[in-house]
């Protein structure tokens, strides 16, 4: 007897031959034997191929699995999952910088759709005296007494993206958007290539392992090639990239068939050959290299701002940069804090969930550790992670930061739909691919103005919020004016959820009851990224 799953390719074997015999009676059988023609050598294939048992095992049938498989993130996002369900950005989220973005209403009748009395709830505290505020246009002055160019900041910029990760026209649309808005755009470690300067607004210099843009063919950094661009007005920042949120930790490799005559152009490297993008920097190996480097920068660029940016991983390693200003004085003008929580760039599943500090504690940490040197009023901190609505802005600067930075946030503004095809190059907006056919469709000056609009639509949020709780900047934000509920009956303010030191806590040998100062601040040096000598030694009593 016939096995039941072999059933279904048995009618349209039986199927076709009835539409080959009336093939003549009419168009319906005409039609019916291209169908069952089809389905027929489907499964012929299906028991011929080797490859996939489940195929030989289910001709046909099989196929269903593979479509819903397709489609089943599309029927998920806007069938399924709730308004609220954080996949990795809930529908709630990506309406608001829609309605944002398209400078439509985005005010919402009948109440939150939140549950307060949620572990982890999050709300800010208002004032019987309300402030009142005249601009939303919240700057701050990134630059210390190393600086002879210092440059007025929005409290929101857009993130790290590449050309070659985005688009030409998303890049174009992006940093016109910034230009109209007042605020900057940072380049990514691909370097600035000709769509960002075509527009005219400000930029951010990223400068990954891969140097590109400042690069000798070998790989190494070309201070020459980095005088060249970093001359550009539009550069108004330099950044050195340690590591990014969406893969701490992890090199990448752009494969020759990718590297276009445009992306070879930008990055510096050959047309058509591998791109490769080191884990690690070649031109420092110590936390004290990292600062000479940074000063290097800031001197040939002509007294730009210059910093790094750092997913934290080892705390450790950041101990051994702080002591390495402390021994120096050689100090960086700001610091980029970016959070575990992935971005756009595309990563194995294991670094994407598990690898990386996230935000908050990442920026608790160095924004104490700063602190407790006296240096916190002479460094500026950015943060970047999941940063779309004002709340998430203020709740990031209560915690200490003093501006913050999005990538997925504007990617929405340009139309994303987070169909999570960033990697594949099919992406259907035309944001996140090099396929011409897909890209030139995205309109640059209406995405611009979107781009613009989600920007300024933000600050005026974040200017209601801070005018309500009584302040009149973003940067008395404090701790104590956001609370989180920690169970159903129990309510904190992050002042008293977090420890924080004191002003020169970690100076004169002071040591504060912190558990990762305590275990390893001591022992962090400024000559080596290695562990601590403690850490060592257990290590090798666990290996006897």
């Amino acid at each position: 007897m016939l096995p039941s799953r072999y059933v279904p390719f048995a009618l349209c074997l039986l199927l076709l031959v009835a539409s080959l015999v009336l093939f003549a009676n009419g168009a319906f059988w005409r039609w019916g034997s291209a169908l069952f023609g089809a389905l027929t050598l489907t499964g012929v294939w299906d028991l011929a191929q080797t490859r996939s048992t489940l195929r030989r095992n289910f001709p046909i049938t099989s196929h269903i699995r593979t479509f819903f498989e397709f489609f089943r993130p599309m029927l998920r996002q806007y069938v399924v999952e709730s308004d609220t369900e954080e996949v990795p950005f809930s529908h709630a989220q990506r309406t608001l910088v829609y309605q944002r973005a398209k400078n439509v209403e985005d005010k919402r009748p009948f109440g939150s759709e939140l549950n307060l009395y949620a572990t982890r709830y999050e709300w800010i505290n208002h004032s019987l005296a309300p402030a009142k505020i005249d601009s939303h246009d919240f700057r701050i002055v990134i630059g210390g007494a190393q600086c002879a160019q210092p440059y007025s900041a929005s409290v929101f910029n857009i993130s790290a993206m590449s050309f070659g990760a985005l688009s030409a026209n998303a890049i174009r649309a992006l940093n016109d958007g910034a230009r109209r808005g007042g605020f900057y755009h940072d380049t990514g470690e691909g370097s600035m290539s000709r769509y960002h300067r075509e527009m005219g607004g400000d930029i951010c210099w990223e400068i990954g392992s891969g140097y590109f843009g400042c690069r000798n063919p070998d790989g190494s950094f070309s201070l020459n090639d980095f005088v060249e661009n970093a001359k550009n007005p539009q550069v108004k920042m330099i950044e050195v990239k340690l590591s990014q949120g969406a893969k701490p930790g992890h090199g990448g490799v752009l494969p020759g068939a990718k590297v276009s005559a445009e992306i070879a152009e930008a990055r510096g490297v050959p047309m058509g050959q591998d791109c490769v993008s080191p884990a690690a920097h070649s031109a420092f190996s110590t936390p004290l290299g990292l600062l000479e480097f940074v000063a290097l920068l800031r001197e040939k660029s002509g007294g730009k701002p210059t910093g790094f940016k750092l997913a934290l991983g080892h705390p450790w390693e950041w101990f051994g940069i702080a002591k390495a200003m402390q021994e120096s004085g050689i100090l960086p003008d700001f610091i980029v804090v970016d959070g575990g929580e992935g971005g756009t760039g595309a990563a194995p599943a294991e670094f994407v969930d598990h690898v990386g500090v996230p935000l908050r504690e990442a920026l608790l940490l160095i924004h104490n550790t700063l602190i407790g040197l006296d240096l916190r009023d002479k460094i500026r901190l950015g943060a970047s992670g999941k940063i779309i609505t004002a709340f998430d802005l203020a709740r990031t600067l209560a915690l200490g930061a003093d501006w913050c930075n999005a990538a997925r946030g504007f990617m929405f503004a340009l139309g994303c739909i987070q169909s999570q095809q960033c990697h594949t190059d099919h992406c259907p907006t035309g944001i996140a691919t090099q396929n011409r056919g897909r890209w030139k469709k995205l309109d640059v000056p209406d995405k611009a103005e979107r781009v613009k609009n989600f920007h300024d639509n933000t600050l005026k949020a974040l200017k209601e919020l801070i005018a309500a709780a009584g302040l009149h900047h973003p940067e008395q934000l404090g701790p104590e004016h956001i609370i989180r509920r920690v169970s159903p009956n129990e309510v904190r303010s992050l002042a008293a959820l977090y420890q924080y030191l004191e002003p020169g806590a970690l100076l004169h040998g002071g040591m504060p009851a912190h558990a990762v100062f305590q275990s390893f601040w001591k022992d962090a040096r400024s000559d080596t990224f290695a562990a601590p000598r403690a850490l060592l030694e257990l290590q090798q009593t666990k290996s006897r």
